[in-house]
């Protein structure tokens, strides 16, 4: 579940391949401000879909001229990202 307010977004609950693709397209349609924060300090259970997840929410802010930064990854998170090389990207 993703809730805004202006440009400061919380993500909270898990981030699987069960939930990915509905978490895509909730965020696409949410993170319309020019500057977005995402805040995921209230995730707890993550797979290798949450890495692509937040890459591609990147990927789509930066094809709309927006930035988009993540805050408060959870260790398992930060751990996968760093394991596929991507954590640069991610980190907030």
């Amino acid at each position: 579940m993703i809730v805004c307010d202006d440009g400061r977004c919380t993500l909270r609950g898990p981030i699987t391949i069960d939930n990915a693709v509905s978490l895509l397209a909730q965020g696409s349609g949410l993170f319309t401000a020019p500057q977005v924060t995402v805040d995921l300090a209230a995730v707890a259970e993550v797979d290798s879909s949450a890495v692509s997840l937040l890459l591609e929410w990147r990927r789509e802010a930066e094809r709309s001229g927006r930035s988009i930064r993540f805050v408060n990854l959870p260790d398992n998170l930060k751990s996968l990202a760093a394991l596929y090389g991507v954590d640069g990207l991610i980190a907030g």
